[in-house]
């Protein structure tokens, strides 16, 4: 119950804040009378949402932690989508906010969604790559060499 708990928590403060309080606030800063304008793109939105859902659930029951770095699994995640990128909770990240720039047709929120793109990539790269390397070494050391950190590609048997 305590994980799970933690996990909203996290869902609340993190994605909540970055994925749909900060567009909300670009878009209604830049048109407050914003309406959505491509509902298509709703998809997208909802594609995005239900990655996270599963990233999320694979943190908690594999690794029995949640996506902050200050309550990290304690076991190493290689199922579901890990199996075919190494990032697809930023990948779920961007899904949602970019569906929502193109929902309201708001190139504010786009503008938005490239630089979470640039953050994350910059994060992975000066922080959690090492960190996962220190931390799992050989474990993670092939899980790198055998899966994209962000093109999705079907996984290789071993």
């Amino acid at each position: 119950m305590a994980l799970a708990l933690r996990n909203l928590v996290f869902t609340l403060v993190v994605p909540g804040i970055g994925g749909v309080l900060v567009p909300w606030w670009i878009l209604t800063l830049s048109d407050p009378m914003a309406q959505p304008a491509v509902w298509l793109a709703a998809l997208v939105v909802a594609v995005g949402f239900a990655l996270y859902v599963v990233c999320i659930w694979n943190f908690a029951s594999v690794g029995r932690g949640t996506p902050g770095p200050w309550d990290a699994p304690q076991r190493f995640v290689a199922v579901g989508p890990y199996r075919w990128v190494r990032n697809p909770i930023y990948i779920a990240a961007l899904l949602v906010v970019v569906g929502e720039a193109w929902l309201y047709a708001s190139l504010p929120v786009l503008l938005y969604a490239g630089l979470m793109a640039l953050f994350f990539h910059l994060f992975v790269i000066s922080y959690e790559e090492p960190t996962l390397t220190q931390r799992f070494g050989t474990t993670y050391a092939e899980y790198r060499a055998s899966v994209s950190r962000w093109l999705p590609r079907p996984p290789h048997s071993r």
